[in-house]
């Protein structure tokens, strides 16, 4: 645990069953976690599956303050995934409810089961736009400004749900 807050950026997206409100109580479920604190979410958008089949997904990012440390909080988030009833028969399977743990401050993670900043938040606008939504200013660690990354995903469909 860190005696000062990190802040932190979740990505979620389901797209089986009831979409929406999976991902609206998924939002509420991050706010209960343990030295945590939901901070805001960005708006919820419908998007296309990227590399997969299935029905659009709903997304939203999720900024959290957290004294956890990264791992542990990861591990929070598959649990979250797991009540949820998250399975994952093969990659870019239809989801209940995927988190994805996309920034964890300035922090650089390359462990055999967590990368911060997660490989593909610069290349997906479901998570890249709620980010820029969320703080307009935010840099990518290792990889610069943000919004730097927006014309490379402009080909790909999103529009907020409501």
């Amino acid at each position: 645990m860190s005696a000062h807050p990190i802040t932190v950026y979740v990505g979620l997206g389901a797209n089986l069953g009831d979409a929406l409100g999976t991902v609206q109580r998924a939002i509420l479920a991050l706010g209960s976690i343990a030295s945590t604190r939901l901070v805001a979410q960005s708006s919820l958008f419908h998007t296309a599956p990227i590399n997969a089949s299935g029905d659009q997904y709903v997304n939203a990012v999720a900024q959290l303050e957290t004294t956890l440390d990264a791992t542990t909080l990861f591990g929070h988030l598959q649990r979250i995934e797991d009540v949820f009833g998250r399975e994952r028969p093969y990659p870019n399977a239809p989801r209940t409810l995927d988190l994805d743990l996309l920034l964890f401050g300035q922090q650089r993670i390359d462990s055999a089961d967590l990368t911060v900043p997660h490989p593909r938040v610069t290349e997906r606008a479901f998570t890249l736009i709620p980010l820029l939504q969320l703080d307009p200013l935010l840099t990518i660690p290792g990889r610069g400004p943000a919004h730097q990354f927006v014309a490379s995903v402009a080909g790909q469909a999103i529009s907020k749900v409501r």
